[in-house]
Order: C-alpha cells, then sequence, then structure tokens
C-alpha cells in the first residue's frame, strides 16, 4: 500500500490515480489531492501521520524529504479559540469543525458533509415506512391488526434501531461529550430526547408489564419509534443543509484563491518553461501572456498591456501598465505580453495577504456575541428543567388516563424543539459572510469588532495628500506666451528637468510623456538652489523655476502670465515660469490633482449622515482649495503628525465615533487612535498595520463600501438574534404545552418540533448568507 502526499490517505497503488515529479511515482485517494499535488512547490505537502509514497504497484518506500509537515488545522465557526489537527466536532456546541484555512478547490470534500448526507438518506429509506406503519392505523387502515400487535410493534423497533443508534449516533456521541466536558449544548437536548423516545419504546416491547396505567392508553403502552426515528431525520437533513450552507460562507476565500494561477512561465538562463507557481522566487523573470493571470506582484521590465485588477481592487476599469509599473499577482492580463521581475511571492503577495486577512477576520468575535455566550451558558440547563416541569405538570393536572404518556410526549417536545444553536450562528455566520462580501469589494476588515465599529460613526477625518489626491505631483497647466507654442513650453522645459532630482521635475517629464512631446537633449545643466533649473537646450538658453530666477535673467513679461500665475497659485498650484533665449516662453503648473473619484465619495458620505473632516501638512491655501471644491467645511491646514492624532482624540472627548482614513507613516498614530482606522492600500505598511480597515484600492468610495458593510451586517446580526431569541422564546412554552387549555389541537408533537429545531438553524444561515448579495454603493 502507498500513502498520499496530500491527505494521508493510504491507498492502492493498483487503483489509484497517479503522478510523476524528480523520478519518483506519487499516488492519490482523488483527483483533488493530485490537483493540489501538481500545482504546489516542488517539495510535496506531506500526510498529518508518518507516511510513505509508492514507486510501483504494491511497493512502498520512505517519502522524500520534504518541508516540514503542514497538518490541516480545524476549528469552530461558533468558537474560534477551538482548534484541532482534523475533523471532528466542537467541544462546547457540539458542531462540526471545518478547515481553518480554506483551500482552493475544496468544494465538495467536506468529510462531515459527506457522511452527514450518508447516514440522512439511510434513516430517510427506513424512517419513511416507519412512519406509515404508525400513522395508518390513525387514517384508518388497520396495519397493526393485519400483522398482528407483536409483529406490529417488532417491525417498528427493528426498522427504527438502525435510525436511532447508527444514523444517530453522532448525536448521542457530542451529547454525551457535552456532558462530560460540562458544556450542554443542542446535541445534549437531542440525545435525551431522542434517547428518552427509544429506550422507553424498546421497554415497552419488551417489558410492558413494567408501565402503571396512567402509561397505557386502551390496554397498551403506547411506543414512539416513529417520533425517536422522523426526529434524527430531520436533524440530520438539518445538519446537511447547515453544512452546505455554512460552506458557501467561505467562497469569497476560495474565490480569491482561484484568482492565483497553478504555474508560471519563467525565463531563466535565456530559457522559457512553465512551473508550479510555489516554485517562483523573488527576482525572476516571469512573461506573462495575453488572457494569462499574472502569478506574483512585481514590476514590468518589458512590454506594456492593460491588466484587469477589479478581482483584487474592486476598480471595474483595466489599468494601463508600462516598464516601471506593479502588478499584482491573481490580476488577468488583456492585451499585451510582457516580461516582469517577481518582487513578492508566496506568502508575501498582495493575494496571500488579503487572504490571510480575511480568514483571521472571519474567525474574529464581535463584541455583540458576549451578550449571546452569556445568554447561551443558561440556555441548555433552563430547557431541562422546564421540560422537567413539563412533564410533572402534565402528570399532575392532567386527569385523564394516559396521563405520564402525555407528560413524557411535551417533555421530549420541549427537549426537542429548543435551539440553541440557532442563537450561537446568529453572528459568526453573518460576520463570515459580511467580510468575504467586502474582500470581494476590495474592503479589508480586519476583525468583527472593527464590523461593530464602522456602523456606529458619525465623523470622517481624512488626510488630504494620497487620500483626496493622487498622492504625487502632477503637470496640470501648461500656459504658452505667443509665439509658444504649449508643445514648445513642455519640450524646453522637460529638457532642462530631466536632469533634475526634484519630484516636481518628474512631474513635468511625465507630463511631457502623455502628451507626446519628444524631449531633446540639454548642454550645461545647472541646478540653481531654491530658483530652478538652467541649461542650453538646441543653442538656446533655457531657464525653468521661480519668477524670482527669470527676473534676474534678464528677462520680462507683459504682465499676463503674472496675473495668470497668481490666479493659478492662489488654486493651490505651484508655478514655474519657463524662459527661451531671453524671452518669456509660458508657464507650467503642478499639483497634487483630486482623485477622479473623491467628489463622488464625499458627497456619498454626507448621504450616509456623516461628518467629512479634512486634516493636512499643506499650507491653508491649497488646503482651501481642495476643501472649496470638495465642498469640505471643516478643515485643518499646517497638521503635524502629532496634531492629527490630537485631532482624532478630541472629536472622540466629544463623544464623536470617529474613522480617520490615511496612507502615510505620518497618519500611523492617528489612524490607531481612532474608533476605526482606514488605511489606503496603496500607503505605508505602517499606516495599514495601523488600521482595521484597508482598501485595496485606495480610492475613497471604499469608505462608503465599508460604512454600509457595517451597517448591513448589524442589520443581519439583529435580525438573527431576534429570529432565534424569538423562536426559542415562543416555541419552548407552545411544546411546554401553554396553550392546550385554549384547544387540545394546540400540542406540539416532538416530530414537528424536530423540524422547527433544525429550520431555524438552517434559517439564520440562509439570512446571513442575503449579505453575499447587498449592494455596497
Amino acid at each position: 500500500m502507498a500513502t498520499d502526499p496530500v491527505c494521508g490517505m493510504t491507498v492502492d497503488p493498483a487503483n489509484a490515480l497517479n503522478a510523476e515529479r524528480d523520478g519518483r511515482t506519487y499516488y492519490f485517494c482523488s483527483d483533488h489531492c493530485r490537483r493540489t499535488f501538481l500545482a504546489a512547490p516542488a517539495a510535496p505537502p506531506p500526510p498529518r501521520h508518518d507516511a510513505h509514497a509508492g514507486h510501483g504497484a504494491g511497493a512502498e518506500a520512505p517519502a522524500p524529504p520534504a518541508a516540514p509537515a503542514r497538518p490541516v488545522v480545524y476549528t469552530c465557526p461558533m468558537h474560534p479559540q477551538v482548534e484541532q489537527v482534523g475533523p471532528g466536532s466542537c467541544p462546547i456546541c457540539g458542531m462540526a469543525l471545518e478547515p481553518k484555512a480554506v483551500q482552493a478547490g475544496a468544494d465538495g470534500d467536506d468529510p462531515e458533509l459527506a457522511d452527514m448526507t450518508r447516514r440522512f438518506r439511510a434513516a430517510a429509506v427506513l424512517t419513511v415506512p416507519l412512519l406509515l406503519l404508525a400513522m395508518l392505523p390513525m387514517a384508518g387502515v388497520p396495519v397493526d391488526d393485519r400483522l398482528g400487535a407483536g409483529p406490529y410493534l417488532w417491525l417498528q423497533l427493528g426498522l427504527s434501531t438502525p435510525v436511532v443508534l447508527w444514523a444517530g449516533w453522532p448525536f448521542f456521541v457530542r451529547g454525551w461529550r457535552s456532558v462530560l466536558t460540562r458544556n450542554l449544548n443542542m446535541f445534549t437536548l437531542i440525545a435525551l430526547g431522542v434517547g428518552a423516545a427509544y429506550l422507553y419504546s424498546v421497554v415497552a416491547v419488551l417489558a410492558p408489564d413494567l408501565f402503571p396505567d396512567s402509561f397505557r392508553r386502551h390496554g397498551r403502552v403506547e411506543v414512539y419509534f416513529e417520533a425517536a426515528a422522523v426526529i434524527v431525520t430531520l436533524v440530520l437533513l438539518g445538519q446537511v443543509l447547515e453544512l452546505r450552507a455554512r460552506s458557501r460562507t467561505g467562497a469569497a476565500i476560495r474565490e480569491l484563491l482561484s484568482l492565483a494561477p497553478p504555474t508560471a512561465r519563467v525565463v531563466r538562463d535565456g530559457s522559457e518553461r512553465e512551473v508550479p507557481l510555489g516554485e517562483v522566487r523573488r527576482g525572476d523573470v516571469v512573461r506573462v501572456r495575453p488572457g494569462g493571470k499574472v502569478p506574483v506582484d512585481g514590476r514590468l521590465t518589458d512590454g506594456h498591456s492593460a491588466v484587469d485588477e477589479s478581482m483584487v481592487t474592486g476598480e471595474p476599469v483595466p489599468a494601463e501598465k508600462a516598464v516601471g509599473d506593479r502588478v499584482i499577482g491573481g490580476t488577468v492580463n488583456q492585451t499585451g505580453t510582457f516580461l516582469m521581475t517577481a518582487e513578492q511571492v508566496g506568502q508575501d503577495t498582495v493575494l496571500a495577504r488579503i487572504v490571510s486577512m480575511v480568514a483571521d477576520a472571519q474567525r474574529s468575535r464581535a463584541p455583540i456575541q458576549k451578550l449571546v455566550d452569556t445568554v447561551s451558558g443558561y440556555f441548555v440547563p433552563a430547557v431541562v428543567l422546564v421540560a422537567a416541569l413539563t412533564f410533572v405538570a402534565w402528570a399532575v393536572l392532567r386527569p385523564e388516563q394516559p396521563a405520564l404518556a402525555w407528560a413524557f410526549v411535551n417533555a421530549v417536545a420541549v427537549l426537542i424543539i429548543a435551539c440553541p444553536c440557532a442563537l450561537g450562528l446568529a453572528t459568526p455566520m453573518s460576520i463570515m459572510v459580511g467580510v468575504g462580501r467586502g474582500a470581494r469589494e476590495g474592503v479589508l476588515i480586519k476583525n468583527a469588532e472593527v464590523l461593530e465599529a464602522l456602523e456606529k460613526l458619525d465623523t470622517v477625518v481624512v488626510d488630504k495628500t494620497g487620500t483626496l489626491t493622487e498622492g504625487r505631483p502632477k503637470l496640470t497647466e501648461c500656459v504658452p506666451a505667443p509665439p509658444f507654442s504649449e508643445a514648445d513650453v513642455l519640450r524646453f522645459a522637460a529638457a532642462v528637468e530631466r536632469h533634475s532630482e526634484h519630484p516636481l521635475a518628474r512631474a513635468v517629464l511625465q507630463g511631457a510623456a502623455d502628451r507626446g512631446v519628444t524631449v531633446p537633449a540639454v548642454d550645461r545643466f545647472e541646478s540653481v538652489t531654491g530658483g530652478g533649473v538652467r541649461g542650453t537646450v538646441e543653442g538656446r538658453a533655457v531657464l525653468v523655476g521661480r519668477r524670482s530666477l527669470i527676473e534676474a535673467g534678464g528677462v520680462q513679461d507683459t504682465g499676463y502670465l503674472y496675473g495668470r500665475a497668481e490666479d493659478l497659485q492662489r488654486e493651490g498650484r505651484t508655478v514655474m515660469f519657463v524662459a527661451v533665449g531671453g524671452r518669456l516662453a509660458g508657464l507650467v503648473a503642478v499639483s497634487d490633482p483630486i482623485k477622479n473619484s473623491t467628489p463622488e465619495a464625499v458627497r456619498a458620505l454626507r448621504g450616509l449622515g456623516l461628518r467629512v473632516v479634512m486634516l493636512t501638512g499643506d499650507n491653508e491655501r491649497t488646503a482651501r482649495t481642495v476643501a472649496d471644491a470638495l465642498g469640505i467645511t471643516e478643515f485643518q491646514a499646517g497638521v503635524r503628525p502629532e496634531d492629527k492624532h490630537g485631532r482624532v482624540m478630541a472629536l472622540r472627548a466629544e463623544g464623536r465615533r470617529v474613522a480617520m482614513a490615511g496612507d502615510g507613516i505620518n497618519d500611523a498614530p492617528a489612524l490607531a487612535g481612532a474608533d476605526v482606522g482606514i488605511a489606503m492600500g496603496t500607503g505605508a505598511d505602517v499606516a495599514i498595520e495601523s488600521s482595521g480597515v484597508t482598501l485595496v484600492k485606495g480610492d475613497l468610495r471604499g469608505i462608503v463600501r465599508a460604512v454600509t458593510l457595517g451597517r448591513r451586517t448589524m442589520r443581519n446580526i439583529r435580525q438573527n438574534l431576534f429570529f432565534a431569541f424569538v423562536y426559542n422564546a415562543l416555541g419552548v412554552p407552545v411544546a411546554a404545552g401553554v396553550l392546550y387549555p385554549l384547544s387540545e389541537h394546540l400540542l406540539l408533537n416532538p416530530m414537528v418540533a424536530a423540524a422547527a429545531m433544525s429550520l431555524s438553524s438552517v434559517s439564520v444561515v440562509a439570512n446571513a448568507l442575503r449579505l453575499r448579495a447587498v449592494r455596497l454603493a
């Protein structure tokens, strides 16, 4: 026999799937494991147990050297502190554990779901004829008389025993474990209810003389085999539906994981070959073809293209990429072929960090969960007490016989209908789906507490540079003076600025390139400290800089350009004059332009009822220009980093719930001090680490999405909690029989109680899944 190197399962080489690597043959239990192996690095992921891979049929040889074992860790969605290697059930709530890290392409590979489905199908096949045997006599079909009393009861016993003791066995195991660990839960109640109904019926068949008359109807002890079997079958159906629904909550992570291609085309030693993604190393040169996915993060070194980044950033318009531009792993190349240098690989890529962040947030617990935990701690003991009181009340107060039989049935109904699971699932299911929904829109939530805080925000403080604006200087105006044209001004200015290291020089050069201007060579370049630059271009002296530099060079103006310059400066522009051959040729203006999406975002924030405050280290004139353009009435200029933090704390001291949005290192203290820190994904790592929300695209509209997500998620949680509390508050008394005095038809059969209990959990999960389709902007 051989061992699957992925999952550790023992397989028969004669019948198993296989693949070769490094001269060895490996065998697999399924195509999923084989595909996982082929997409992994050269060193295969070893199994959880000591494993061997065969070299041939029937052969067993030591596994090749591999990385340290990476066992699959499972955790509980309701109690994330519970972790173990391999599948199982939670010792606190009894729920099936699920993989802590969602694997790409893992749909349909849930062993718990497969087991519960198999048990449900077997239980259903046996329960249907059992239910007919029990119900037909009530409908006037005397099956019991035709079969005879003895065979009729023994046939019910035979049909129900495999349903209860095999199909329902996991419920008894979980119920017993809950008693041992003193963490009573839903399965405690199911095990008590089903066990009582089944054992009662078995004794009624094997030793009916043990029962007094108070348990007899028409001289015969009633049996409840059909109730026990139907309860097990319905609970199994509920488990199957719940597990299927829960598996969909990881769809967001699986979708993200599926973005990364399994292989990459690496250029090494002049040759190009396809290698598994895990073998790509930092510094490798990778070729990306049209329609192909970018395998890792890096920069273009050759070629140009348009890249669809919507799956990571949420931005629908493809981004144009040229040499030197960054590309993100998992995005899709559209038009051209290009070469790129890998800069971040493995767990360091943007995609891997997003997956990690989303997974951590989905497992986190919201503060509102504390209330649920407190209630759940008293819930099951209270239900057991109510069931006992129900039995006593019916036994004492019901005058006609069989009083104890009625008492027993209603006590079982109370145990079965109560559903602490619906309470426990209400919050974590909404958190998991909500966090995943945000990730699909490029809004990364750090933890569940942030979602709750987002809902309560009333003030958003934004840094200007890089948040409201592009964050880098850009050529915004070029004003020529006759007889010079705009192209002339840019040509001469860019030629001289080419040798300058000033950020404004790069803006002029980029502006000339964007306009298709050919830049000539420059001679005798000279940088004038605090004034500008000079040089000779095409045999003519060129000056670019402040008005003082131009005037010192003996260049005069008629007044028009100087007036235009003052207007631009009042609008927050930085103006540079251009003189050619002793004449003023024109001026160029550079500024940090407002992002195209910012005006819409600011309007949307105000539409959500949020107060918008702008802080900036820039001067008053520039700050006012930006504020006026965006309609922001509250702003503060000349703010130092420590002042930003102080301003945020002052707003909080006023009772405001404050979000701070920024992208720079200087924003980190304020981001950490706010109720919610929102970092632009294009910014500094320290800003991202200090924040509770990261906007992958760095687009202010992401704040609108984040706030909307927080509000919708918390509303969804409250809907779930309301349903769960109301369901239990109404269901338990009805099962106990409080409505019986109004009508004898208002009693709840244990089978109906089981259906209601199963439906409650499924309803909570289904309501949480509605968040996947909610509009965030």
